[in-house]
């Protein structure tokens, strides 16, 4: 019965509302797409299509449900309303295909594809203003997951330093620190949490929906059956390190161990994981290629005209990929033909004088990039995943940085979360960093993660973020 209590808590509450508000856009949406379609022969909408109720409630139905599946009806959920957007883009996608599925298997159902592609675009138009209007009159304090550390040691004082920023806190309200039997407290005093009853009586006073697990030493100190109490009653346990990664979206190096990677839960790259992202692979590179061969065609003139046609349109390059083999990376010249003239390999740095004007123009549209498309047809790269460097900074690199090869794991993308995260890099410092995402990627990586990625790519490109 307490287990049953907390689903009546007011975040989840306000999402169930939320579901029911949708599922009715959601059917208007279908309504409106057979209005506008017959739209001066409102008639033929009941003789074409048929009754319209049992039609838009399945539509509604399986777009709901969808929703629901990537997270979007979850509550305490960290996303931003751009990560919900993103989730939402990818729901509609999932049930277009589940439509197309149910019609096929339901044929008294089928409303026809102009109907059904305009229905679509109309919901994802009104999920988008449903989910801004929540935004607007939903507290986000009262959305955020209520968190409790146990311990307030120098250990889970790492809380506070590495996530001091209200950014870093968007998806979560800290209640407090319990300290633990024998523990020196290193917290703010204002944080410390007497516990002074049962951990499991705590948790239900406070409305406690994250327990962090983070004292100096476990061995005997941790109230271990109102933990599992607590974990049985729908309150999440987590560890204190995995807290940290999750909330900042990278591995902390001074936590890793050999252990530790082995031991972690992640770095699975194992099952139907790789030839599912193979095919997403596949499929993203050939609805790319369409719009991409008029971009292409477009740069590879304005190349020659400012270079001569003599001289190269596309730039290869030695690459590391996937388990350490060396692949020639495909782009379009954006340097000069004697940028390293010496046989020198060097980074790339800001107003880099080797890049031509053309060069520089294509690099902040990553369009010396689009090559790579063919890269990744050949099984060569995939869309997303650690930037492929070059064989001689990888060895320098690698003997500098701990678990510099880890991310060979996977192979390299044209994108990924590092890029994203981190400003172009151009030094071993800056590679260091940058390894941080990468890892992270590496022990999460999956195809929502990579959908994810790309749209939030596409931010980049259109803003010129991080180009160089």
């Amino acid at each position: 019965m307490r287990g049953l209590g907390r689903l009546l808590d007011l975040p989840r509450r306000l999402y169930v509302m939320l579901a029911a508000s949708e599922f009715v856009l959601l059917a208007c949406s279908l309504y409106a797409a057979a209005g506008l379609r017959y739209l001066n022969n409102p008639a033929a909408a009941e003789a074409y299509v048929g009754p319209l109720l049992p039609r838009a409630l399945a539509f509604a139905a399986v777009l709901t449900l969808a929703l629901g599946a990537v997270g979007l009806y979850q509550a305490h959920s960290r996303e931003t309303l751009q990560g919900q957007f993103i989730r939402a883009v990818l729901a509609f996608a999932l049930g277009g295909v589940g439509l197309i599925v149910l019609y096929y298997l339901w044929p008294s159902q089928y409303v026809g594809r102009g109907i059904l592609v305009l229905a679509l675009a109309i919901g994802i138009g009104l999920v988008g203003l449903s989910r801004l209007t929540f935004a607007r009159m939903v507290s986000q304090e009262v959305l955020k997951r209520r968190v409790l550390v146990l311990g307030a040691g120098r250990k889970a004082a790492l809380l506070t330093e590495r996530l001091r920023r209200r950014s870093d806190r968007r998806g979560f309200q800290l209640l407090g620190f319990v300290p633990m039997r024998g523990e020196a407290v290193a917290v703010p005093a204002g944080l410390v949490v007497p516990l002074g009853e049962r951990l499991a009586e705590t948790v239900r006073r406070l409305a406690v929906d994250e327990l962090v697990i983070g004292p100096e030493d476990r061995r005997d100190v941790l109230p271990m059956e109102d933990l599992v109490e607590c974990r049985l009653a729908g309150t999440r346990v987590i560890d204190l390190i995995n807290f940290i990664e999750r909330e900042i979206g990278a591995i902390k190096f001074s936590l890793m161990s050999p252990a530790w990677v082995l031991y972690a839960s992640g770095f699975d790259g194992g099952g139907m994981e790789r030839p599912l992202k193979r095919g997403f692979d596949l499929l993203v590179s050939l609805l790319a290629l369409l719009p991409a061969l008029p971009l292409m065609l477009l740069t590879a003139l304005a190349i020659v005209l400012e270079s001569g046609p003599r001289q190269p349109v596309f730039y290869t390059q030695e690459r590391v990929g996937q388990g350490g083999r060396v692949f020639r990376v495909i782009k379009f010249r954006s340097m000069r033909p004697d940028a390293e003239k010496d046989g020198v390999a060097r980074w790339a740095s800001k107003s880099d004088d080797r890049v031509t004007r053309v060069g520089r123009v294509i690099r902040k549209l990553r369009l010396d990039e689009l090559p790579q498309i063919f890269n990744v047809l050949r099984g060569e790269m995939s869309w997303v995943g650690p930037r492929p460097e070059r064989p001689q900074f990888v060895a320098e690199l690698a003997r500098q940085i701990p678990y510099y090869e880890l991310r060979h794991c996977v192979k390299p993308g044209i994108t990924g979360w590092a890029q994203l995260r981190y400003p172009y890099g151009s030094s071993v410092q800056d590679a260091e960093e940058k390894l941080k995402f990468d890892l992270y990627y590496v022990k999460h990586h999956g195809l929502l993660f990579d959908f994810s990625i790309l749209l939030q790519t596409v931010e980049v490109v259109l803003f010129g973020k991080g180009a160089r």
